[in-house]
This record gives structure tokens, sequence and C-alpha cells, in this order.
């Protein structure tokens, strides 16, 4: 049972490690790793009973345990999903995919030192999984051991060139070293790899704004919310590309936008304290 399963559970905790924290030059707040993105619906809570059926009749088997525990950080167990990464071990001493997923639940609790560990257990256990490269160096990044994280997202694209969530981790290490036109090349890629996905358009733009492409900014915010309206960031800094571009009408909307999403966001109420002076109060959503 180990393998496919398991190995598309860690790839999902993959892109959602990837993906957090993708606003990049701005400072950022929480937690900005999850191990999957948590469900709303109530699907996982019915697959982990069905998975416990499986735990059952497969006691043996890591990728049953391993499996479970994906689905039990989905819901926000992330206590009962170490749990099962630790079975996992304990049946396979050497199963990178539980090293990685028991990582990437660490880091969602606060256990970046032990996060840290496991992860590089995980690529001394297999040095061709991919995955591991990519939580390790977003930890790394957190870190700013930029460095280091980017020599392993630069071994986890070659291991998995096609990629999207390796592509726009790395381009986000770039960002951080300033290296910016080497980071739009990577958030393209990404892109082309998987357009569905608004962390990439949004990262991208402001890569596009350090280097000065207002209106290219522009366009990746509005493709970033047209996938995900509901991000006050890339509200946030649509509102900087326009009032770069001198549009600042339309940077008052989008900075309202934001503060009505996040009331603190930072860069929207810095850039309404810098723009409504000149232009009439718009906030069509009080």
């Amino acid at each position: 049972m180990f393998g496919t399963g398991a190995r598309k559970a860690v790839a999902a905790a993959g892109i959602a490690a990837a993906l957090a924290g993708c606003n990049s030059v701005a400072a950022t707040r929480g937690p900005q790793v999850a191990v999957v993105e948590e469900d709303k619906t109530g699907t996982a809570s019915v697959n982990i009973e069905s998975l416990s059926e499986v735990v059952q009749r497969n006691p043996n088997d890591p990728g049953a345990y391993n499996t479970r525990g994906a689905a039990y950080a989905r819901v926000g167990r992330y206590g009962d999903a170490i749990g099962d990464f630790n079975k996992a071990l304990q049946v396979d001493p050497n199963n990178a995919a539980a090293y990685t997923n028991r990582a990437l639940a660490y880091r969602q609790t606060g256990r970046n030192d032990s996060a840290m560990t496991d992860f590089t257990r995980a690529v001394e256990a297999d040095p061709n999984y991919g995955p591991a490269y990519i939580g390790r160096a977003n930890l790394e990044r957190t870190q700013g051991s930029y460095d280091s994280a980017l020599s392993d997202l630069t071994q986890a694209v070659r291991l998995t060139p096609e990629s999207a969530e390796a592509l726009h981790a790395r381009g986000l290490v770039y960002q951080r070293m300033g290296r910016h036109r080497e980071a739009i090349i990577d958030f393209d890629a990404a892109i082309d790899r998987n357009s569905y996905v608004s962390a990439p358009y949004a990262a991208r733009g402001q890569s596009l704004i350090a280097t000065n492409q207002f209106d290219k900014a522009i366009e990746d915010y509005n493709a970033a919310l047209n996938l995900n309206n509901k991000s006050a960031d890339a509200w946030a800094w649509r509102g900087v590309a326009q009032e770069k571009a001198g549009r600042r009408q339309e940077a008052v909307e989008s900075y309202t936008r934001a503060t009505a999403i996040d009331p603190g966001n930072a860069t929207a109420k810095s850039g309404l304290g810098r723009v409504q002076g000149g232009v009439a109060s718009l906030n069509p959503f009080r």
C-alpha cells in the first residue's frame, strides 16, 4: 500500500509548505507552514474512519499510518498525525515520506528544531526524495539561511523538474536575496506548470514591483485575485503597484479592499496613509 497514496499525501504537504508565506518581501505573521490545507468540508473526517479500518487490517504497513496521519493533519489534529508518523517510522525507520510529514507537522506546532532534524533524516533516508528538500528549504528560508535553502531547492528542482512547488519555493528564496529577475524566471516556470494557484502570481507581482514593472505586477495581482479574492495581501500589493503606476484612485480601492478583509494589514494601512491625502476617501465596504 505504501507508495502512490502516501507519496500523494506528502506531495500535498509539500505544495502547502512551498506556497505558504508567498508574500516574502513583506513581513509575515503567524505560522507560515501547514502540513496540508485544512479540510473545511468534513471529508477528511470521513476518510479517517475508513483509513483507521485500513490500519487495523494492515498494522505493519507504514503507508497506512502515513496516509492516515496526513488525513489527521488535514483536520488540524497534529498530535494524532505525529503519532501515526511515529508508528510508520517504527515499522520502517527509513521512510522518507513519514519523516517529511512528521517534520511538517512539527513545524505547524512550532517545533522547528525537531522539524529540521526530521527533514535531514528524510534526505539521508532517500537522497532522491524531493519533498524533503522543499520542506527543509522553506524552514531554512524562514531562518534566513538563504544559501542553504537555495542549495536544497536547486536539488529539488533537479529531482522534480515539473514541480511547481519547488520552483515557486526557489523563487521565494531568490526574492529574499534580492535576486528578483531570477525569482521572476522561477515564478514564470511555476505558473507554467500550474496556473490555477494564486500564490505564484502574487509572489511574482512583488518582484515585478521591485523591478519597476508596475503594469505587469497589476496584471499578476488581478490573476491572483481571480483565483483567491479573499487574500488581503494580494489586494494590498495590487494597491502598491497601482500607487507606483500613478493610479491613485484605484490604489485607494485596493487598499480599502485589503483592510476590509484584514484591518491590521500593514501594507494596506500604510498605503492608505500615503494616498488618501490627495484622493477622496472611498470605502464601499463600510
